[in-house]
């Protein structure tokens, strides 16, 4: 104990430490109760998946030297301890025993890292190797409902990154024209998080895959009072092996390891080759989205920003043959640090469309030597999320990668592990401000209908209402220790009626 007590004095000495290279630590107690078989949906969303349950007692343990971007060469590294306990979560399964299905409570590990890694810089490129957080390249993260491709959603997952550290401007453009973009390649380790939760009576689980990401973005003049961004957003699930089930029975599995050429069709999107899953099709599961916004900056300061984001799965998307599909939102910021309202966001998600409900391209069949005698294309069915050889869909640890309105496969306590409810319209809001020197509010509020998805529709709709409140107090003699506190809400039949109140 005394170990512990000096290892916890030294973590809070480092609250108001800083070295010459600027090395921060901090420690964070997250404490949650509440009813429900699930957290609050806004307790959850946004938080990197650190707070999933319904009751936890926390310690979150975080160390790191950021980048310095006013020097040429830079390094950074960072680490990020979470344990503690977590309540568990009923989930069904098949009992091959008992001839039935069973129920079993799945809960969070004891501990785990979180982030782990080091990154350099030098000039305007950087590296970055190991598990770090990832967040949206556009929107804002504590008002935003999440980004279409890449949130803040999903528990980091290790790999190697390279990108620039911030927009550069284009040559020859006269500082009109920026570019910034990443791209990087990582591997999931979330077998064990697979295989607790899948109900392995029907369907399958897909384990040992990879993820491919990369974006780019031009935007105009920042300095300006109008600039805008264009972009595209680019995501590739690929490699693995597929374990088929039946009824407690593995039936069948299909190798999909990657190869060398693997690594370069994920960048451009090619034939699987002798990939067994892939190879009469494009290998790996393509998700993205093409990025639009514009912002005004006031003489005053305040800031108004416009933003739409088009999801694709495929060439539909792409060609935007998905009607209005997509990501609409309004971003305000008063470009103070005080105020009764300093920031706000208003959204509106709609997928309802996904290029139709048919899927058919006659060279797929073409390809297996199969004339059907049908030659019209059609480009639809897009599914969002979810794939035919990635079977715990579009996620990490059963987070969406994605939009957090999407409702998760964590949330699918029939141990179904892919998308059930993509075909769906939300309303969010999303408000912030500082009334007082020490004291900050966040409120975040949302409506969601599902109509389950463009394969499995369903005849009734399930609706849901999420809430939240968070107060934020700085401790005024102890600017460095804060107290949080947030109280909400999910009422509905898509995440069932949960309750929660969150200190830390």
């Amino acid at each position: 104990m005394k170990k512990i007590g000096l290892i916890f004095l030294m973590l809070l000495v480092g609250l108001y430490t800083r070295a010459e290279y600027t090395l921060d630590y901090n420690a964070e107690f997250i404490g949650t109760a509440g009813s429900g078989n699930f957290a609050p949906h806004y307790m959850s969303s946004n938080v990197h998946g650190i707070v999933t349950q319904t009751n936890s007692s926390l310690l979150k343990l975080d160390i790191h030297r950021g980048l310095e971007k006013d020097k040429r060469f830079s390094f950074g590294y960072g680490a990020t301890l979470v344990g503690g306990y977590a309540s568990a979560t009923d989930y069904s399964y098949y009992d091959k025993a008992k001839g039935g299905l069973s129920v079993k409570g799945e809960q969070p590990a004891a501990a785990w890292i979180h982030q782990l890694y080091a990154e350099l810089k030098y000039r305007g490129v950087f590296v970055t190797a190991g598990a770090k957080e990832m967040n949206s390249k556009i929107l804002n993260d504590r008002l935003s409902s999440g980004d279409m491709t890449i949130s803040s959603n999903f528990r980091p997952i290790p790999g190697l990154r390279a990108g620039f550290i911030e927009p550069q401007n284009v040559p020859f453009t006269n500082g009109w024209v920026q570019i910034s973009g990443e791209i990087g390649y990582y591997k999931h380790t979330d077998n064990g998080w697979i295989e607790n939760h899948y109900n392995y009576y029907y369907g399958g689980i897909t384990k040992d895959h990879w993820l491919n990401y990369k974006c780019c973005y031009f935007n105009t003049n920042p300095d300006k009072p109008f600039s805008a961004t264009l972009g595209l957003q680019a995501s590739c699930q690929f490699g693995g092996k597929i374990y088929n089930y039946s009824k407690g029975e593995l039936v069948s599995t299909v190798d999909m390891s990657p190869t060398a050429k693997s690594f370069f069709r994920t960048m451009i999107p090619g034939s699987g080759g002798n990939v067994q899953g892939d190879k009469f099709f494009v290998e790996g599961n393509h998700v993205g989205s093409i990025d639009l916004m514009g912002r005004y900056r006031f003489k005053n300061g305040t800031v108004l920003k416009a933003y739409y984001q088009n999801p694709w799965e495929d060439g539909s998307g792409l060609g935007k043959m998905n009607g209005f599909d997509g990501l609409y939102g309004i971003e305000y910021d008063s470009g103070k640090e005080t105020g009764i309202l300093t920031g706000a966001v208003v959204e509106y998600l709609d997928l309802m469309n996904q290029g139709g409900p048919v899927f058919y391209a006659p060279t797929d069949w073409e390809e297996q030597g199969i004339d059907t005698k049908i030659y019209t294309a059609a480009t639809g069915g897009d599914n969002y999320y979810n794939n035919y050889c990635y079977l715990s869909g579009y996620s990490n640890y059963g987070m969406s990668f994605g939009s957090p309105m999407v409702k998760s496969p964590l949330y699918n306590t029939d141990g179904y592990l892919k998308y059930v409810d993509n075909r769906m319209r939300a309303f969010h809001v999303g408000l912030e401000g500082k009334p007082a020197k020490y004291w900050s509010y966040r409120l975040l509020f949302s409506y969601t209908k599902s109509l389950g998805t463009i394969g499995i529709p369903i005849s009734k709709p399930r609706e849901n209402i999420a809430g939240m409140v968070e107060c934020v107090y700085r401790w005024h003699s102890l600017p460095n220790l804060n107290i949080k506190c947030q109280v909400g809400f999910d009422k509905g039949q898509l995440y069932g009626d949960n309750f929660g109140a969150l200190l830390s």
